[in-house]
């Protein structure tokens, strides 16, 4: 009987296998090839099972396979440590990871994001939506940053052109980013926030359809961008991402200028927002309430000191 989650991992594994060809894996290429990527007899081959066994898995239609042999197919198809994971999570039908509690920003979060008055900082929750912002993020990403298609940091890299001219690395960042979200749906498989942006941005973007359809998984706490805004140039950033141990699925990311000339840029940034703005604040996003009525509102009843680790966003 082929259920949802067993044509998830058929399809999965039919992906990874088509993306590696034999010299990938050390094995001779025999005669001329229909169609890209290894033969299901070969990953058999170098995982150690039947032929016929690992058929009926790509079909949907085979028993579920245990750990070692999940083990053995994720070495046969070079899967890095986010999709060997992944891979597990969807052929062992494990249960999901609990909803995250609907906590409010707290206080202490609050004052991290405005103690970094240079360093763009901002808050999302499980389903990538901005919860909070400081005004170096405002200043680098725009005021409208946490709002209309940039609500979502996912529909915000696709649905918001100015964010793709920014993104000097755009088809990197929004790949990983596809990633990200299939990842943390395979965790939160029912949770209408996550399809409804996942529907929305297939149904409206050719790129994002071809790279969610491709399977790829990618986890990334921290890694590198390049920005060109429109006032100051270009500027590269590292970012990091921390993650909240407080139940909410919170994660704060916080860019860091990765050179002198980047740091000029944020200096120069602010500089001109506090000229015309009166200085630098915390954005709190009441939009972010709108979205999940169950997340309380209001600073009369700020949430637990969190702690942090760092987090995959």
């Amino acid at each position: 009987m082929r259920t949802g989650r067993n044509e998830e991992l058929a399809q999965f594994l039919r992906a990874m296998r088509a993306r590696l060809q034999p010299d990938d894996v050390g094995l001779p290429v025999q005669g001329r090839r229909r169609t890209p990527g290894l033969r299901r007899q070969e990953v058999a081959q170098l995982a150690a099972v039947s032929v016929e066994w690992y058929v009926r898995l790509e079909q949907g239609r085979a028993s579920e396979p245990g750990t070692a042999v999940l083990d053995a197919l994720a070495q046969a198809l070079r899967l890095s440590p986010a999709e060997r994971r992944h891979l597990h999570v969807i052929a062992r039908g494990e249960a999901p990871v609990p909803r995250p509690e609907c906590l409010p920003v707290s206080e202490s979060l609050r004052a991290l994001m405005e103690g970094m008055p240079l360093l763009p900082a901002y808050l999302v929750d499980f389903r990538f939506d901005v919860l909070a912002h400081n005004s170096a993020a405002a200043a680098l990403f725009g005021e409208d940053f946490g709002s209309g298609v940039a609500d979502n940091v996912a529909r915000m890299l696709f649905l918001s052109p100015r964010m793709r001219e920014m993104q000097l690395d755009w088809a990197r960042v929004a790949r990983e980013t596809v990633g990200n979200l299939r990842a943390t749906l395979a965790r939160h498989p029912d949770e209408p926030r996550l399809l409804e942006v996942i529907g929305e941005l297939r149904s409206t973007g050719r790129e994002f359809a071809l790279w969610w359809d491709d399977h790829t998984v990618r986890q990334r706490a921290h890694g590198t961008k390049r920005i060109r805004h429109p006032s100051v140039g270009e500027l590269t950033v590292h970012y990091d991402t921390l993650a909240t141990l407080d139940g909410a699925g919170q994660c704060l990311i916080v860019l860091t200028p990765a050179d002198t000339a980047a740091e000029t840029c944020l200096r120069r940034l602010m500089a001109d927002r506090a000229g015309t703005l009166g200085g630098p604040g915390l954005h709190a996003l009441p939009a972010a309430q709108a979205r999940h009525p169950e997340l309380p509102g209001g600073s009369a009843q700020p949430g637990p000191a969190p702690r942090l680790r760092p987090g995959r966003r």
